[in-house]
């Protein structure tokens, strides 16, 4: 039988896309030549390798040139004549040595006091690193020994400046930024300004400044659209304040994002108990910003499952004014306090309860009269708006057409503080 990839995923949580360290749970198999496309954008490949690999690389990538070059000399010197032929056991020191001289005295060599393989590699390491001993060295003799040598500069500086280049990329890269840019381990849903919102905290545990710090925020779900397909990670964005900038921030303290649910959240029509019984939502929260110190980019990640959601809680504060500056105190930096009046429906019931208070509170037609009265008291006509402002019963009355009567049935379930009769 089928199952369903939605029904395998409402049975149990599904895995977190994105690590609270900001790395994302992701694999890729079965990449159809990934080694070349890899070896084609070899810089960037070496940048992101690790540590151990780079020093690997870098390693092997001086020690195969100074063994490549190595074995050119002692090719060219062996072509040349210039290796001493292998002493036997019955001669003797000065055989060899006279067995030698006709040589040196008839035809100078490529290399100075090059005669082995050995030789020939401790000549390429001191040419390629410039050491200069001064014992070993190449002479006019051969063009072919010279052009190598020019040849072993020229690579030199090449992986010189590959290599070096690489390691002082990886070194300078803003990844380790990272670690002193911290999000809440929670986030939290609570009202703010009358409205309900989803809020959460990032901060910079480092003096030296963010420049142009801004946030952005996802959620990703699994979606069955109406056509029947299935979208195991469906993403929308989360409004942090793109249309009045408040999305950018100035992280010298900790700043608490705020994401209004209103009727374009994802979250409008997701009440307390919804949230709590959601296994598979996941809020993925994003920082972006420029190195002040070196002016790269960096970016800060992390996500925050259903359950680190909390319902009806806010942030402790954490900025303190003394007496001379102000202090952040981290140890709050991750506490929250419950609300308990923090209402459990969801933003759209909230709104629509908001809506019809709204409505039965005040109410007025043209040449009709507006009222705003109590539970317990009801005025449908002038007079009786005016006898009870006469009884001091309301605290303020407005003339109006007392042939004018309220034509609203609603009107005796308004909850108010005053009761005012308004033209």
């Amino acid at each position: 039988t089928l199952r369903s990839p939605i029904m395998g995923a409402s049975r149990r949580p599904r895995r977190r896309f994105v690590g609270k360290d900001g790395r994302c749970n992701v694999t890729f198999v079965n990449m159809s030549e990934r080694g070349q496309r890899y070896l084609t954008d070899l810089f960037t490949t070496c940048v992101d390798i690790r540590w151990r690999w780079m020093l690997v690389v870098f390693t092997l990538s001086f020690l195969l040139s100074w063994l490549l070059f190595g074995f050119t000399f002692w090719l060219i010197a062996a072509a040349h004549g210039d290796l001493a032929p292998p002493a036997s056991s019955s001669s003797s020191p000065s055989s060899v040595s006279s067995s030698l001289t006709p040589l040196a005295e008839t035809e100078e060599r490529c290399f100075q006091q090059v005669n082995s393989f050995m030789a020939a590699f401790l000549f390429s390491l001191e040419t390629q690193t410039s050491i200069g001993y001064g014992f070993r060295s190449v002479t006019e003799a051969c063009p072919l020994a010279v052009l190598a040598v020019v040849l072993q500069c020229i690579v030199g500086c090449i992986i010189d400046a590959f290599i070096i280049g690489a390691v002082m990329a990886k070194i300078a890269k803003p990844k380790k930024r990272n670690e002193t840019l911290v999000f809440s381990d929670v986030a939290v849903v609570a009202m703010r300004d009358g409205k309900l919102c989803m809020m959460w905290r990032v901060g910079n545990l480092r003096k030296s400044h963010l420049v142009e710090a801004h946030v952005r925020a996802q959620i990703l779900k699994p979606r069955l659209t109406p056509e029947g397909e299935f979208l195991p990670l469906d993403n929308a964005d989360l409004n942090v304040g793109f249309d009045t900038g408040t999305d950018r921030i100035f992280l010298v303290s900790p700043v608490t994002i705020v994401h209004e649910i209103n009727e374009e959240s994802p979250f409008f029509e997701v009440d307390k108990h919804t949230l709590e019984e959601d296994k598979d939502m996941e809020v993925v929260v994003i920082l972006e910003g420029m190195v002040e110190a070196t002016a790269m980019t960096t970016q800060c990640r992390s996500s925050y499952l259903a359950s680190e959601i909390l319902w009806g809680h806010r942030f402790e504060p954490v900025l303190y004014e003394r007496k001379n500056c102000y202090q952040v105190d981290y140890s709050y930096f991750n506490s929250t306090y419950e609300i308990p009046d923090t209402p459990t429906c969801s933003a759209k019931e909230l709104a629509e309860k908001k809506y019809i208070l709204g409505s039965r509170s005040s109410f007025c037609y043209e040449n009709e009269v507006a009222l705003q009265l109590s539970p317990s008291i009801c005025y449908t006509s002038a007079a009786a708006a005016a006898a009870a402002a006469a009884a001091e019963q309301v605290p303020r009355l407005a003339t109006a057409n007392t042939s004018t009567t309220c034509c609203c049935e609603h009107v005796r379930h308004i909850a108010a503080a005053n009761i005012t009769y308004i033209k």
